[in-house]
């Protein structure tokens, strides 16, 4: 390597650095124990004794009981009240993904995220229980999302939704696949006859999606869509679970799928995207690392990185004044999570090969600077700010208090047991006071372009928090305490 390009290399790291050094460093343990205890305040069904967001009581237990199903459990997604199977999938593939990854870094946090993943697999287990059916949603999101009320309040229409052969939903059912796989590794080593009815079930649903191909828009668009429609196709939701199967199995049958179809993604402009609804780059990562050949995958794996750094001529995102990744689209947060994660992912094959990334002539990309762009963004979100203001509830000095949640905006049970309804959360949720309950660990959508953030309710996309925020920084942050 020239002088010239370590020079750059350097240059590339510096930038990142000069973001994080603002402030001083950041206790990470403490962000991941409460990162994953917010996982606790999404829960829905009959709460464990060892509950510890204690505010938080049962909720929903009747979910699927009009159509003879057991569909209680999950999460829900948001501040709202409804359980969208697709996104929450993809939390629990992500919560897996960051055990795999760094569990070994968690320390007495491990068990908690075994735990948070284990809640989500065993609704998928009941989801995915009736032979032909997979279950999407439960819950009208129209009804609910015109209420403001606590879970254990509802009285909207519990309404379960499902996809079939003759009505299919291929990514909300690969989705589950893939967290019904990824989740299979996580639990092998304590649990193998759990491990193994998991592995068992995501081929099941892997097979029905890939068999009876089409999209839950066509389906249920009325009740999926606007909320979490499918806007870039199943095809790589199909890609996401056979990938996953891949790494679950090593069966030939799936590393034979991954290579028949990855040519696919090669064809697409989604290689620097990444979330619940686009897989793309997360594909590529996983890819480049269980397939040695030369596959698309490691090319446009290397081009995500391109697309992120800054003075990247390839660059897809733009940063705020004060380093935050910025990119089109509500909930900006999600992103940010789940692209760093990325990152910190492929830094380390890099590392192990002593390879670089050559972004264009002029930018060298070293895995130290992967990961200092990773790191970054995880301080940002912690208070390495203009505001200096954590957008982690609980965490630090300064956060978000007035947070798009219900059951957070609304009085306890334990301290308002009387019944509020769908017309009397209202006064709650145009309150200027500060939620009475603390949703510990909820990471919100966060500040706009400028680094400015209104703490308001009404401003859903900045201040509502979701699982697929928090998922990816649980192993972010378990890296970073350790590392």
């Amino acid at each position: 390597m020239s002088l010239l390009q370590r020079l750059l290399v350097f240059g590339v790291a510096a930038m990142a650095v000069g973001l994080v050094a603002r402030v001083a460093s950041h206790d990470y343990g403490d962000a991941l124990t409460k990162s994953i205890l917010f996982f606790e305040g999404q829960r829905s069904g009959k709460l464990p004794p060892t509950q510890r967001m204690t505010w938080r009581k049962d909720s929903a237990l009747r979910d699927g009981f009009e159509i003879g199903v057991d569909l209680v459990g999950g999460y829900y997604d948001a501040g709202d009240n409804v359980k969208f199977n697709f996104p929450m999938a993809f939390s629990i593939t992500m919560l897996a993904w960051s055990v795999l990854e760094f569990g070994q870094s968690m320390g007495s946090d491990l068990q908690h995220a075994l735990e948070a993943i284990q809640w989500g697999t065993d609704y998928f287990l009941k989801a995915t229980s009736i032979p032909g059916f997979i279950f999407a949603q439960v819950g009208d999101p129209n009804g609910d999302h015109n209420c403001w009320e606590r879970p254990e309040d509802m009285d909207t229409p519990r309404t379960p939704y499902a996809v079939s052969k003759q009505f299919p939903g291929s990514e909300v059912s690969a989705e589950i696949a893939a967290a019904l796989a990824a989740s299979s590794m996580v639990f092998r080593p304590i649990n193998r006859e759990y491990s193994a009815r998991l592995l068992k079930r995501a081929r099941m649903v892997f097979e029905f999606a890939d068999t009876y191909r089409g999209s839950y828009n066509d389906s249920l668009g009325p009740w999926v869509c606007p909320f979490y429609c499918d806007y870039s196709g199943y095809e790589d939701e199909l890609l996401w679970g056979a990938t996953w199967l891949f790494r679950a199995t090593r069966a030939p049958y799936y590393s034979n799928y991954v290579l028949d179809n990855i040519n696919s993604l090669e064809k697409s402009s989604s290689y620097a995207e990444f979330g619940w609804d686009t897989k793309h780059a997360g594909i590529n990562i996983l890819v480049s690392k269980l397939i040695k050949s030369q596959t698309p995958s490691v090319i446009n794996a290397d081009m995500f990185v391109c697309s992120l750094l800054p003075n990247s001529p390839t660059a897809s995102v733009s940063y705020t004044p004060g380093g935050l990744i910025i990119k089109p689209g509500g909930s900006n947060m999600q992103r940010v999570t789940a692209l760093s994660f990325l990152l910190l992912v492929h830094s380390r094959p890099l590392s192990k090969a002593n390879r670089v990334i050559y972004c264009g002539d002029d930018i060298v990309a070293t895995p130290a600077s992967l990961v200092q762009v990773a790191r970054s963004q995880v301080d940002y979100i912690l208070g390495s700010n203009p505001l200096n203001m954590s957008y982690m509830v609980g965490y630090g000095k300064k956060f978000p208090e007035m947070i798009h949640h219900r059951g957070s905006s609304l009085p306890s049970i334990s301290q308002h047991p009387q019944h509020i309804d769908c017309g009397g959360g209202g006064t709650y949720f145009s309150s200027n006071n500060s939620n009475p309950n603390l949703l510990t660990g909820a990471v919100v959508g966060g500040p706009n372009v400028k680094d400015s953030y209104d703490d308001s309710r009404v401003d859903f996309e900045h201040s509502e928090p979701t699982t697929y925020i928090n998922a990816p920084l649980v192993g972010l942050l378990a890296y970073f305490k350790s590392h």
